[in-house]
């Protein structure tokens, strides 16, 4: 097998005319400009072809590249799937399957919309000193500053506050204390319904079979999103089985399934 180039997308929308426009996303008109270049550049192939190189130690292409799609947003039905079908062009697209079933918004995603409706990012700093130090005596939490100066290192994309709010919400604390402080920022900021938010957030399951019937790629991004390496084999094994019951109801060909590890944790 060549060299693969893996283009990973999240959120692809007309941001400008969002109600979101400071979410971290690419606007649709620069996804068109990168397709073009591919299609242009690159020989864009199919995860079947991927599959059947692996498998039967066959070269692909040269400066071939692979299109991502993860978290199943509704953005990547309504703008990303018409453009793909229009060139004739398949994108993997990996579903959380508990934000689609349940109608929950995840809390990764929680985090992303929290950030960005609020602009002065020290305010959820200090939102978060206050909720720790209501919280410390139950959970038994260290001191606010513990968790800021272990945390609050700033990287290519994104400055400390950030990466300190992302950390501490997404990994740090234990499960339930991070649900309830995500849950009381989405209600402070956000203000809509959670059922409501995640219906208009996520692609619905006749969405996803129509995509998987127009010949696009559907795969697992596991069920509740969580960073696969910080669960036991019972966890991981409940995660990959109920999202390849949600694959099986799709219709998805399961000799072929295929899976992408939220966050990139293994």
């Amino acid at each position: 097998m060549n060299n693969l180039t893996i283009v990973m997308y999240h959120y692809v929308r007309d941001l400008n005319n969002s109600r979101y426009p400071n979410l971290k996303g690419l606007d649709i008109s620069l996804f068109k400009e990168q397709i073009n270049y591919m299609r242009n550049h690159y020989h864009i192939i199919s995860m079947e072809e991927v599959i059947y190189s692996i498998d039967n130690q066959v070269k692909i292409p040269e400066k071939s590249a692979l299109l991502t799609f993860d978290d199943g947003y509704s953005d990547q039905y309504n703008y990303v799937f018409p453009i793909l079908d229009k060139y004739k062009l398949q994108g993997s697209f990996f579903i959380p399957s508990k934000a689609i079933t349940e109608h929950s918004v995840l809390d990764v995603n929680k985090v992303h919309f929290i950030l960005a409706s609020v602009e002065d990012k020290l305010t959820l700093v200090a939102d978060l000193k206050d909720l720790l130090r209501k919280y410390k005596k139950e959970y038994k939490l260290e001191d606010f500053n513990f968790y800021y100066k272990k945390l609050a290192k700033p990287s290519k994309l994104d400055t400390k506050d950030v990466i300190f709010i992302k950390r501490l919400l997404q990994v740090e604390l234990v499960e339930e204390l991070r649900i309830i402080i995500i849950d009381n920022l989405f209600k402070k900021y956000i203000g809509i319904s959670e059922n409501a938010f995640s219906r208009e957030l996520y692609m619905n399951e006749e969405q996803l079979k129509h995509m998987l019937r127009s010949g696009q790629h559907i795969g697992s991004h596991g069920h509740n999103h969580y960073w696969w390496n910080s669960l036991n084999r019972e966890k991981m094994a409940q995660e990959l089985d109920l999202s390849i019951i949600f694959l099986e109801k799709l219709g998805v060909d399961m000799n072929n399934w295929t899976a992408c590890y939220p966050y990139g944790s293994y």
